[in-house]
Formats: structure tokens, C-alpha cells, sequence
């Protein structure tokens, strides 16, 4: 059926909601992983298992979704990764207690929510690309702040919820919040969706993966994706586990202020940026990525550490919405291909920054401040390969 009454602005809007699906699906569970140890009694190592699966299967999606989204189409594509993200929130509240082992239900619920996920980061960035819009990089880095912001409502709600009724009543939080993609999946089928190429005019895999550049961009996005998400996930086990601040209080001072400042950082991008060179922000933000880090692991006190943890919001929040823009730029027929690898990439970071975050604190006997000084390599990484885009950039 052929969209009616629905324009483009209705497309940027449901793809707004499409990243705030993405937030639940990666923001949600962590809020819980005490609470899962304590119901289920798993450990530090299962709990970095369910943020690995997670990442990990959103990585094998946007394989996929390179090769075939194109033949399947965007709408149906889109459409389904929110069907497959309230299945697997759903899942999160009622598997663990319909088999006979928790930890296998929360595993599956996992796996659910991050095909979607995974589908979800492919297609929303060049679905709003194709949007007839003027100053691309403006309206991208708008569009991920959706992220942050759902992020921030998962988090204050979730833990006014939980405060107010008790973390038994936790089952009935994901069965809520997947609401929300089930209505999104209905408003896509909808609304008026454009194609980022027409017929063979975007590059193929192969043609990507012969340029050297596209290389540098791909360390990018796995370094961005790592220095998000090896604080993000872990900010709120802790704040509360390592700094001894209560879960209301760490959650809303920790991840909730994470969340907000990142947001404040692509608002303000998608604002100034004609006044702003892109390149340059994304190193001055991968600086203070590394100063936040060493300030929430080696803080005297815990209100500093969680001015870190606060801290490394802003400095991530240009990270993947700029390296989408400047790979956009620079490969502008890269197509659905680009935006997917690239989403595979920023995934692969996102599953290894947290993983090597809890693999270091279980060889310190959970403690999670060396498993941050660990994470310091991705900023690192970060500045680096910027340093070096920049040289080209200027050479080229």
C-alpha cells in the first residue's frame, strides 16, 4: 500500500523514535544487570556475555544488511527490526522465568532486540541521508541526539519505576518500553521512504573495501563505538557498585547526566555546524574522551568520578554521528553498503570497549576502575586515526 497524508518531515520524525528504540535495546538491560545477579545469580562475566551477544549479533545484522537490504527494501527491513525489538524486550521479562535456566531466556531476549537493533542502526542514518533535507551533517548529528535523549528517558523513567514500585516489579519495565517500537513499526509502514542511490549508482563492497580511507573510517567507528560504550554500559554498576552511591543516585548522576551531555553535543553540532570543522571537534572530543576516563578511575572522591562518567558524554557525542558525515562526504555514492559496514564497525566497538572493560575487572576481582584505564586505548585510537584523516584530507 502507497503512503498517503505522510511526508518526509513524518520520516525524520519516526526515524527520531527509531533511535530511541535503539537506546532502550542498548540501554535498558544494563540498568537491570544487578538486579539480573541478584534474581538469577549470574556473574560479572555472564553479565558481560548478555552487552557481548548484544553487540555481537547487532555486528553479524549489519553484515548482512549490507548484501541484501537493498533487494529486500527499506520499509519492509525497517519495519520488521521493530517488530523483532519489542519481541525481544518482551522476551526479557517473560523467558528468564519460562525456562528452565534465567540465564538462556535473558540470552534469547538479547539476541531478539539486537537483530532489531542491529537493522535499526543500518537503515535509519541513510534513510534520513535520502530525506530531500539540506546540510546533511546538521540534520545527522540531530537525528543521533534522538539517541541520547531516549537514553536519558530510559533511564530516569526506568529508575522512577523501579523506585516507586520496588525492584521486583522489574518484568513489567521492558513489556512498557516495547510499546514504543511496536507503534514506530506501524507509522514506518506508512510513512514516504527514499533510497539513498538510484539503480547501481552506489559503490559496492568490494569497491569500499579497496580504498585505503575507508579503512581509516572503519577504525573510527570501531574506536567510537568503544569509547561510548565501555563507559555508558558500565556507568551505572559503577556507580553504584564501585563508588557505594545508591542505584536512584548513581543512575540519575552517572549514565543520566552520560546521556544528557552527549545529546548536548550533537544539538550543539547540529546547531553551529557550518562554524565549526567537523575534524577538528572529533580530536578535541577524543582528548577530553581520554581526560574523562582517567578522572572517573582515578578520582578521590565519588562526585568527581561521576563528573567523569558525565564528562564522557560530551566528549563522545560528535563521535559516530561525525564519522558518518565525514565518510558520507568523502565517499558520497557509498550507498546503503557504507552506512552498513560503518554501522558494523561502530558495533564491533560498542561489544569490545564494554567487553574489555569486564574482562579487565574480573581479573581485578570486579573492580571495575583498571577495566576503565583499559578502555583508554579507543580514544587513543581515536585521535590517531583523526590526525591522520586530516593530514590526508589536507594532502588530497
Amino acid at each position: 500500500m502507497k503512503p498517503t497524508r505522510f511526508t518526509y518531515n513524518h520520516t525524520i520524525v519516526a526515524s527520531y523514535f527509531g533511535y530511541i528504540t535503539q537506546s532502550i535495546i542498548n540501554n535498558l538491560a544494563p540498568l537491570l544487570f544487578l538486579i539480573f545477579q541478584d534474581t538469577f545469580a549470574i556473574s560479572v562475566t555472564q553479565i558481560t556475555m548478555l552487552i557481548t551477544i548484544n553487540f555481537g549479533v547487532q555486528i553479524a545484522v549489519d553484515y548482512f544488511s549490507a548484501r541484501f537490504v537493498d533487494k529486500i527494501g527499506y520499509r519492509i527491513s525497517i519495519v520488521s527490526a521493530h517488530i523483532f525489538a519489542a519481541a525481544g524486550l518482551v522476551g526479557l521479562a517473560v523467558l528468564p522465568t519460562l525456562l528452565p535456566h534465567p540465564y538462556v531466556g535473558l540470552l534469547i531476549a538479547v539476541v531478539l532486540y539486537a537483530i532489531g537493533g542491529g537493522i535499526i542502526e543500518t537503515l535509519i542514518s541513510p534513510i534520513v541521508e535520502a530525506c530531500p533535507t539540506d546540510n546533511k551533517a546538521s540534520v545527522m548529528s540531530l537525528l543521533h541526539s534522538f539517541y541520547c535523549w531516549g537514553t536519558v528517558a530510559v533511564i530516569v523513567l526506568s529508575t522512577l519505576f523501579l523506585f516507586a514500585f520496588g525492584k521486583g516489579s522489574w518484568p513489567i519495565l521492558p513489556c512498557l518500553w516495547a510499546i514504543l517500537p511496536l507503534c514506530n513499526a506501524f507509522v514506518f509502514s506508512r510513512v514516504p521512504i527514499a533510497t539513498l542511490t538510484e539503480g547501481d549508482e552506489g559503490m559496492t563492497l568490494r569497491e569500499l573495501c579497496g580504498k585505503k580511507m575507508f579503512w581509516l573510517f572503519i577504525l573510527l567507528m570501531i574506536a567510537s563505538g568503544a569509547s561510548e560504550q565501555a563507559m555508558s554500559q558500565w556507568a551505572s554498576a559503577f556507580a553504584e557498585k564501585g563508588l557505594n552511591v545508591s542505584k536512584t543516585v548513581g543512575d540519575l548522576t552517572g549514565p543520566c547526566m552520560f546521556s544528557i551531555l552527549m545529546g548536548c553535543s550533537r544539538v550543539f553540532y547540529a546547531k553551529y555546524s557550518e562554524k565549526v570543522n567537523l575534524v577538528s571537534f572529533i580530536i578535541g572530543s577524543g582528548i577530553l574522551c581520554v581526560g574523562s576516563y582517567l578522572l572517573a578511575a582515578f578520582a578521590p572522591t565519588p562526585i568527581l568520578s561521576l563528573a567523569g562518567c558525565a564528562l564522557c558524554g560530551l566528549s563522545v557525542g560528535i563521535l559516530w554521528p561525525g564519522v558518518f558525515s565525514i565518510a558520507s562526504a568523502y565517499f558520497p555514492k557509498g550507498g546503503t553498503a557504507m552506512f552498513a559496514i560503518l554501522a558494523l564497525a561502530g558495533d564491533l566497538g560498542c561489544g569490545g570497549g564494554p567487553t574489555v572493560v569486564g574482562t579487565v575487572a574480573d581479573a581485578f576481582g570486579e573492580d571495575l576502575k583498571p577495566g576503565l584505564v583499559a578502555a583508554l586505548i579507543f580514544p587513543i585510537v581515536l585521535i590517531i586515526c583523526s590526525l591522520i584523516y586530516k593530514k590526508a584530507r589536507k594532502a588530497k
